[in-house]
């Protein structure tokens, strides 16, 4: 179908003004749930335009992008999205069952009153559900993951848990005694849509708006690791509710981003997962059954003593830190861009394609290791050859090589980055242990008894691809790829236990 340029500007435009909840409720009123689209589809453009042009007035303004953040950002939205595959429609449903179950009250569908009521429901509920994400320690393991971006672009409105949205449901359950299915559908969609764009730094004071609409001046402050904006403007669309409720928090001092204990590691499933494994490491220092439970359902700066959210003066006073930044070359930036394609690649075909198809799941899982990959780049981890060559393989075996433009390039991007970086480098590697593995052996084999059968030699140069210490010779191959170990943070953990430090 022809589509001309009036129409398809007209289609943008109403687009764009979904972003931020200008809608007409007569044309999202539904009777019907299976009626409601999915608005998510259709805000995609506008959004990844605005996130374009942020970048692009960033630079000009000679302010630095970080694109390892930014990458982190989208790979959670990846994360987040292929889960949805398996669980799409899954909330929705179990609110129609709930809903047709125990409704009390048949609101018109039709009715101007019930889209209002409906709207402003469904934010009372976001209020409560934000402010449990933050204040109970089981909800913050999840809800974390949205705040470890030490930077604050549009691109953080992505990054989410992908457990989060079960963990929210329930905070919505009391819903179904009276909000049409339809409406809830409707507005929960428009209600998380309008939060994508208060993620950015470039938009100040919009008064009276920011009186009572959540803006992104009031999210910075949200966003902070300071201690004046801890647990502060819990809204999604309204800011009443935390003016109504003691919440509310105007910006003041230098806002820092980020939690008050940082994750130093931009791998998005190790962040997605390494705070529920420290949280239960904090409740196994507890010495009563009820201070170990506590642990989980009290706030993450609690401790035996405290009130039920700790103690202020026991808090971390965050000032203005360096951002965990690891530098890598620019050749590695452009392997990163061209491999994040790749992956971009596999999500598009995923939503062409029937998940009983085993090769799906294989697309699903190499999407997985390449985002794991990538994040092990920007950290500069020493594991990565060993990695990226078992991955290339992989993708290249799932990868069909045919007549299409996307899977030829694909293919050769992953032949190329096999044959031509990952071999050559394990090569030269494995010639430089096994070189020093003879000189150790002529040094020592005089004072020493020095086993020297195949099986002592291998496990020495397979020690050698996961020790931290390389030569230089070791990195002119492959420049910049000396790097340390995968980042242990439960120090700062335990320093969160010490310190009682809230970890936002």
């Amino acid at each position: 179908m022809n589509v001309t340029f009036e129409e398809a500007s007209h289609q943008f435009l109403q687009s764009t003004g979904k972003l931020f909840y200008i809608i007409n409720p007569e044309e999202t009123s539904y009777k019907n749930a299976e009626e409601v689209p999915n608005y998510w589809k259709e805000i995609w453009l506008p959004f990844f335009v605005l996130l374009i042009a942020e970048q692009i007035i960033l630079y000009i303004k000679n302010k630095k992008v970080r694109w390892n953040e930014q990458v982190t950002s989208l790979s959670h939205w990846i994360f987040d999205e292929t889960v949805r595959f398996f669980s799409r429609g899954a909330e929705y449903y179990l609110y129609i069952q709930l809903y047709n179950k125990f409704h009390l009250w048949d609101l018109p569908w039709n009715a101007l009153s019930t889209w209002i009521i409906a709207a402003l429901s469904v934010e009372f509920c976001y209020y409560w559900a934000h402010r449990c994400n933050h204040e109970i320690t089981f909800f913050w393991v999840f809800h974390q993951v949205h705040h470890s971006s030490e930077e604050f672009s549009l691109a953080v409105g992505l990054r989410q848990s992908v457990l989060q949205t079960w963990c929210n449901f329930i905070f919505y359950v009391p819903l179904t005694v009276f909000i049409p299915p339809s409406h809830f559908i409707t507005h929960k969609q428009f209600n998380l849509i309008y939060q994508l764009c208060l993620h950015t730094t470039l938009i100040d004071d919009i008064k009276p708006f920011d009186w009572f609409f959540n803006t992104a001046k009031h999210h910075r402050v949200h966003h902070g690791c300071n201690l004046y904006c801890l647990d502060k403007n819990y809204g999604g669309v309204l800011i009443i509710w935390d003016r109504l409720f003691g919440t509310f928090q105007e910006e003041q001092d230098k806002i820092v981003y980020g939690l008050v204990v940082n994750s130093r590691s931009f791998n998005p499933l190790y962040l997605q997962i390494y705070y529920l494994k420290a949280i239960f490491q904090k409740s196994a220092t507890m010495h009563s059954w009820w201070n170990k439970i506590g642990t989980f359902w009290k706030g993450p700066s609690w401790y035996p003593g405290a009130p039920r959210l700790g103690l202020d003066q026991y808090k971390t006073y965050v000032t203005p830190r360096y951002a965990y930044d690891p530098y890598i070359p620019t050749w590695q930036v452009l392997y990163v861009f061209l491999h994040f394609a790749s992956v971009i690649i596999y999500h598009y075909r995923l939503h062409l394609m029937d998940f009983s198809n085993s090769i799906s799941m294989y697309m699903v899982l190499g999407n997985v290791l390449t985002l794991i990959s990538i994040g092990m780049l920007f950290d500069r981890d020493n594991r990565i050859a060993l990695f990226e060559f078992a991955r290339c393989i992989f993708s290249l075996y799932i990868t069909p090589y045919d007549q299409s433009v996307l899977n030829t390039y694909v293919y050769i991007l992953h032949c190329f980055s096999l044959y031509c970086i990952w071999i050559p480098h394990i090569v030269k590697l494995t010639s430089n242990y096994a070189y020093e593995y003879s000189i150790m052996i002529q040094r020592h084999s005089k004072r020493v008894k020095v086993h020297s059968n195949l099986k002592t030699k291998l496990l020495y140069i397979i020690k050698g691809f996961l020790r931290s210490e390389h030569s230089e010779c070791e990195m002119n191959e492959i420049p910049d790829l000396k790097i340390n170990r995968f980042p242990n943070n439960l120090n700062g953990i335990s320093t969160l236990n010490e310190t009682s430090s809230k970890m936002k």
